[in-house]
């Protein structure tokens, strides 16, 4: 059995691939990158094949995440029946994928902070215009995130 994961924000440069980066790490520490396959995407289609934002990547990198090899697209409509659970970083990417989601494919939209286990936020917030202090927090969310999200893929699994 195996189980995908796609993360989603506006233009994939910022947060999801934070998600991405993060996530993929947390499962090839718990051995099972063979299992689990992770993906990022973006609402809006600003950045193709661009890699994560710089200060993004800075950010990752003081706390041992690689985002180098990350390029920004845009969600495609394969996506929906191609992945187990597509999980946007807030409100307006969620109602996005929600309009565009085949009806059968809807159960699997939610938000990557429904997976957080210590910080209450119901979103993880776009630094992209902010000050370097934003890019640290949403480390904070996504990686509290991360570790709920990786024990509920676990029990999706039967481990």
């Amino acid at each position: 059995m195996s189980y995908s994961v796609l993360f989603v924000c506006m233009g994939n440069i910022c947060r999801s691939p934070t998600a991405d980066g993060v996530f993929q790490k947390h499962v090839s520490l718990a051995g099972l990158s063979k299992v689990i396959r992770v993906d990022s995407a973006g609402t809006h289609n600003y950045h193709p094949g661009s890699p994560p934002d710089e200060r993004s990547q800075a950010a990752a990198a003081k706390r041992g995440y690689d985002l180098s090899a990350l390029r920004a697209r845009q969600v495609q409509d394969t996506d929906y029946a191609k992945f187990d659970l597509i999980l946007a970083m807030d409100w307006d990417n969620l109602a996005l994928l929600k309009e565009d989601c085949p009806p059968e494919h809807l159960y699997k939209l939610r938000r990557l902070t429904e997976y957080c286990q210590r910080h209450p936020s119901p979103v993880v917030p776009d630094p992209y215009y902010g000050d370097g202090e934003g890019f640290e927090t949403v480390l904070d969310l996504v990686e509290d995130a991360c570790e709920g999200l990786l024990a509920h893929v676990q029990r999706q699994l039967g481990r």
